[in-house]
Parts: C-alpha cells; structure tokens; sequence
C-alpha cells in the first residue's frame, strides 16, 4: 500500500493509513509512515488516517461506546489526535457492533464530531453497507445483519459527519461461498437502499474493490476442511491462473472477471477486480451524482487503473 501511494500520490485526493487503533479504555495508539507524511505533503493529499476498534473486536468497542469514563476518554484521544499530528481529519473504521449499539455507535459518532471539529480536523466514517433491512432467510444471513450491517444509522451518521465511506466490496468473503468481491448489482442495490433513505448523494464516497478473492480447498485441526477465501492483489490472481494454466472470463452481469478450475479432483475459484472492473463501478459515481469514491485497498490493484484514470 505505502509503495502504490508513493509512486501515485499525485492521482489521489485523500490517503487514509489504518494505522490508528482505538482500545476498550478509549485510548488512541499508533503512528504513521514518515514517507506517506512527507508524500502527502508534497502533493497536496489530504492526511485522514482510519481509528478502528483492534482487530474489529466487538466487546472493546462495546465498552467504549456504553461505559461513560472510556467514551469521555475516547472523546479526549480523538481531539488530541488531531491537535498532535498533522492531519486533515480523522476517519470512524468502526466494525463488528452488534446491532443492540444502535443508538449508543450514533451518539458517540455525534459528540465525537464535535470534539473533532473543535480541534481543526473533519470527521467521516466507514461504514459496512446493506441492501435492506430485511435480515434475511438463513442463519448466515442474520449473523452477518446483526453484527456487520444493521448497526448503521446511515441518515443520521450521514447528517452528523462530513461524509461517509459506502464500503460496497467484501460482498463475498473467507467464510462465505464464492462470488465477486462487489458485484455490480449488489453496489448499486446497496447505494440505492441508503439513498431511499434520504441520504445525500454529496455525502456518499462508494467504496470500490482494489483487491481480488480466491477460494481453495484447506484443512486445519480447528476448523477441519473447508473451502477457504483470501483477499489478494491482481498480481497474484495472475499469478494463480498463469500456475493453473487458466484463462477467466468476464462476466458482464457482476462485471468482474471469473475463473472456476479443477485441481487434483477439486475445485477452485477466482474473482478478479481489474482495470475494466474499477471502471465499471467508478460510472456510478457519476450516475447518481456522488462526492466521489473510496478504494480498498492501495497496492492490490490491477496497475493499468492509473493509466485509465488520468
């Protein structure tokens, strides 16, 4: 990610480092590259840095947004963050909240802009994003709605910050069956649900895939075997298929590239985001009139993109 935003700085509006973690006591640690700092600078690129809960942990952020002390704490850390480092703003990569913190993720978002604001710093949030708020039909379904997708408040956090990040990719993942990272249908669903529900398109950055996901078969001793997902970048999907002697093809429904292929009697599958992907769903940017677009994650995407985009 560093070496791609070093040799592109000059084609990028906002960086965004996950490199902040934000633990159960409401304290903020971590610290940025001095290149992407220094790279940032030279280039005009707004410095907005991710504050995550660790790992996506779920009883952590759980503390911090229902115990008083850790979310006053919370509240200091992220002023003081802002006043120490040389930033442009701060961005909420706040994930894993079980729905029942509703209310609690919505009012700690609305102080916190305050706090952030006050110390000279925009505030905007990555958000997981959902299709409806139907659960769904099976237990996979409503794990997923519980604690990934329904705790957004989307109108309200829209409302309150200065934008937020649509994350519309990881439709698919590791413990899920195959499909495309994001396919098309299912980003523009999800960007249509939350602009029903009175969001303004000017504060929407769509989320698009830089990165690719293949499934093979694997074997551990705790989870025994299984087909497993990985996130990997379009070098190493080209890797993958040169290997397996496969050629993918296009699917112009999800707009992705696809491959299944047998090996050694079982099968394997890959979706590919490459360069006519990205630009596929970048046009929705434009279609329904959006501030722009956030891409996951710099250095896995197919290299031909920089080129399309200037």
């Amino acid at each position: 990610s560093t070496q791609s935003f070093l040799a592109h700085a000059d084609q990028i509006s906002i960086v965004s480092p996950q490199v902040f973690s934000l633990d159960s006591n409401g304290v903020i640690s971590g610290s940025m590259d001095p290149r992407i700092v220094a790279a940032a600078h030279e280039h005009h690129v707004k410095l907005v840095p991710l504050v995550m809960n660790p790992g996506f942990d779920q009883p952590s952020i759980h503390r911090v947004l229902t115990n008083p002390e850790a979310r006053d704490r919370a509240l200091h850390s992220l002023a003081a963050l802002c006043r120490d480092q040389p930033l442009d703003g701060i961005q909420f990569d706040i994930e894993n909240v079980h729905v029942r913190d509703k209310d609690a993720l919505t009012a700690f978002v609305r102080v916190s802009v305050d706090s952030v604001h006050h110390a000279g710093c925009t505030l905007s949030a990555a958000v997981v994003p959902r299709t409806s708020d139907d659960p769904g039909p099976t237990s996979y379904h409503k794990w997923i709605y519980e604690n990934w997708r329904a705790v957004y408040d989307y109108k309200a956090l829209a409302d309150t910050l200065d934008f937020i990040s649509y994350m519309t990719y990881a439709q698919h993942t590791g413990g899920s069956p195959d499909g495309p990272v994001g396919g098309f249908p299912w980003i523009e669903q999800s960007l249509r649900f939350v602009l029903s529900l009175g969001v303004s398109p000017s504060k929407i950055s769509l989320g698009i895939p830089g990165y690719s996901d293949w499934w093979y078969p694997a074997y551990d001793s705790i989870h025994g075997s299984r087909m497993r997902g990985d996130d990997i970048s379009y070098e190493r999907a080209r890797e993958i298929l040169a290997k397996s002697g496969v050629t993918p093809t296009w699917d112009e429904t999800q707009k992705a590239l696809h491959a299944s292929w047998n090996e050694h009697d079982v099968f394997q599958h890959i979706w590919i985001e490459n360069r006519r992907a990205f630009l596929a769903k970048l046009g929705l940017v434009t279609k329904y009139h959006l501030r722009g677009y956030s891409v996951w994650v710099l250095g896995s995407e197919d290299p031909a993109t920089w080129s399309a985009l200037r």
